[in-house]
């Protein structure tokens, strides 16, 4: 068959997966919260292309707004700062304010402004629309964009994201949108980022102290910025590591990594401890690396995603950083629910499911399954692992193991099994009286005998799909206790203890 099957087949029965069997179609707000949950805008899924996708995502994000724009308002600032995605937030927010301010509905303003959280997004929001739907800006989006602007746009933001190599630059941002600026200094700012963007050699304003302490740096001679190792000197320029590796105009050794990384942030420090190793940076600053990282604070303030500890922890040589990453993933996980009773914990390991799941390629869908349903697994009070595809394999536990270290017997013990969906045959194979049902997977099911792919689990025990890819069709119906989810995070997680409970929460916002 084609790689990529974009087409929706049908039957007598109605909707199919992309595998043949007996689907679901959803309504548009699950359908919508499960996409955008699961979508790297422009990236290609197994069986779904991208231009196909992202016009999925476009029309349901333009009829949900309209159709239930207070959810949609409660939806976009969840999907930035709850689910931690950027494009698709941006995405939503800007084609939900369009669809909006054609149907005469108020208050995307305020959303676009919420999707807005980093300095180079007001920028991208702008690139997007204008590439899309050309100069004309409704005046919700060019407000909330303006807001943003008041927000987040300071020296430091200036010198980290207003980039030549952007197409739409600080000074454009402000030319479309005049913001309006909040104190004296901001309107300074302002003024030179139009003033950096139209070339204008106008002098640096007074109260911009770090773009002149930047400015005094770059006027050294290059021979000479070897020299400046003192991280409070760097530090009062805002020079990042990023800048640093720039301005030293050569490879960054052990003294460069040591100056820059006093003032690297956590998830900064977790993505270069490879080339921490490559330089070959001291013990005794890798020990406060290391330190950083598995500080319980340090991991909850940087909200990164458990998925993020794994890609670390397979792309780093050196063993110093092994038992650091563990007890990080451990405290990312505290928000996984201790559950009681029996789970059944069952893992995709279809081909399908070796589709990538981060953007740089270094984790696989299988992967982030692997990584919840064992933490899931961990936190029971009884569970059973089962990786499945055309065949079954139950993951034997291991008292006291961590995440990671499970993770790893999983892989070495080829429980990626890389087959066939056969997901109906492994529910009815492995269910035994359990007090509820997790799947991990993309749910394109092989064509069964069975209604759905629960169908051999009583209705009055819940299932629990979490779908990690998005698309339109699903395997099992959304009503009772048949519930699915997109997202791998713990706060998604966290959904099962309050359905149980009987909460009218569906959303996770």
């Amino acid at each position: 068959m084609a790689r990529f099957n974009v087409k929706l087949r049908a039957d007598r029965r109605g909707a199919v997966t992309a595998e043949g069997a007996p689907g679901f179609v959803r309504e548009p707000r699950t359908e919508l919260f499960l996409l955008a949950v699961s979508n790297m805008v422009g990236e290609h899924t197994y069986y779904e292309g991208a231009e196909a996708r992202d016009a999925r995502f476009r029309e349901l994000v333009a009829a949900v707004a309209v159709a239930d724009p207070d959810w949609f308002a409660r939806f976009v600032p969840w999907l930035r700062t709850g689910a931690m995605l950027r494009s698709a937030s941006v995405v939503a927010a800007l084609e939900g304010a369009r669809a909006q301010v054609a149907a005469g509905i108020p208050g995307s303003r305020a959303v676009v402004d919420a999707a807005l959280q980093r300095a180079d997004e007001p920028g991208e929001a702008l690139a997007y629309w204008l590439g899309r739907h050309g100069r004309s800006l409704p005046k919700p989006v060019k407000r909330g964009i303006a807001d943003a602007v008041v927000r987040l746009y300071h020296e430091r933001s200036l010198l980290r994201y207003d980039s030549v190599g952007s197409a739409v630059r600080f000074g454009d941002v402000i030319d479309l949108t005049h913001p309006r600026a909040r104190d004296e200094r901001q309107g300074d700012l302002f003024r030179h980022a139009l003033d950096r963007r139209h070339r204008r050699d106008n002098p640096l304003p007074p109260s911009l102290t770090v773009l002149a302490a930047r400015a005094e740096l770059m006027a050294l001679p290059v021979e000479r910025r070897r020299e400046v190792t003192d991280p409070a000197v760097l530090g009062v320029a805002g020079m990042t590591w990023e800048a640093l590796a720039g301005w030293r105009q050569t490879t960054m050794d052990a003294t460069a990594w040591e100056s820059a990384i006093p003032g690297m942030g956590y998830l900064a420090l977790l993505r270069n401890l490879r080339n921490f190793d490559g330089a070959g940076v001291s013990d005794a600053v890798a020990e406060k690396v290391a330190a950083r990282l598995a500080d319980p604070g340090e991991v909850g303030r940087s909200r990164v995603l458990p998925m993020r500890f794994l890609s670390a922890y397979n792309a780093v040589p050196s063993l110093r950083w092994s038992y650091p990453l563990e007890v990080a993933l451990q405290h990312a996980l505290t928000n996984v629910p201790a559950l009681d009773g029996h789970t059944l914990v069952l893992i995709d390991t279809s081909w399908s499911m070796d589709s990538t799941f981060s953007r740089d390629g270094t984790l696989r869908c299988w992967d982030a399954a692997t990584v919840f349903g064992l933490a899931l697994a961990a936190r029971a009070r009884r569970a059973t692992v089962v990786s499945f595809s055309d065949s079954s394999r139950v993951f034997p536990a291991v008292a006291g193991e961590s995440v990671l270290a499970a993770v790893r017997r999983f892989r070495e013990g080829g429980f990626f099994l890389g087959c066939g969906t056969a997901t109906e045959r492994a529910v009815r194979k492995h269910y035994n009286d359990h007090d509820r049902v997790v799947i991990l997977t993309d749910e394109q099911a092989h064509r069964h005998g069975g209604g759905d792919v629960a169908a051999a689990v009583p209705a009055s025990v819940p299932v629990y799909t979490w779908n990690l890819v998005g698309y339109g069709v699903g395997h099992a119906p959304t009503t009772g206790n048949r519930h699915t989810f997109g997202g791998l995070s713990d706060a998604a997680f966290a959904m099962i203890p309050l359905v149980e409970a009987g909460s009218d929460a569906r959303w996770p916002f």
